[in-house]
């Protein structure tokens, strides 16, 4: 099902997806952890999804298609995250949507860092406050975002039958 504003919806995870990465690399600088090397092992863990765990043992460097790759899967579980949260989104105020979108957020962390890990056993070195708290950042974003961007938009017309 195509969502009646595709390009709010794509907006608000592109928003909250790039907010979210420079909260976490802040948090980083913050505790004391390398950030480029850390961000550089997170797009390497991402990555891997779809080039394999072959990409794990390479070094810290730059590398074009990790880096791609990594967005591509950030933004497209973004995205679809965001297709999840709209309907709710759209409806809150803002201070409710930062709140609930802080819920979410947590609710994302829980499946990403260990769900996914069942699958994808490498993301288990990542788990920790900092993205605890990125999470949290991001769906808070998310949501916010959401629900700004549904106050701009034409209420929502539900047609019965077919077009």
């Amino acid at each position: 099902m195509i969502p009646p504003y595709p390009l709010a919806v794509a907006c608000a995870a592109i928003f909250a997806g790039t907010v979210a990465t420079f909260a976490q690399m802040l948090l980083w600088w913050f505790e004391g952890t390398p950030v480029i090397d850390t961000l550089l092992r997170d797009a390497r863990l991402t990555a891997a999804i779809i080039m394999g765990a072959d990409v794990l043992q390479q070094g810290p460097g730059w590398r074009w298609d990790v880096m791609a790759w990594a967005t591509a899967v950030h933004f497209a579980l973004s995205f679809i995250y965001a297709l999840i949260a709209w309907p709710l989104a759209r409806a809150l105020n803002l201070a409710a949507a930062v709140g609930f979108g802080a819920l979410y957020g947590a609710a994302i962390y829980v499946i990403n860092l260990h769900g996914f890990t069942c699958v994808f056993p490498w993301f288990d070195v990542s788990r920790g406050w900092v993205t605890i708290l990125a999470h949290l950042v991001f769906g808070a974003a998310l949501f916010a975002s959401g629900a700004c961007l549904a106050r701009r938009m034409p209420p929502q017309r539900f047609v019965s039958g077919s077009r």
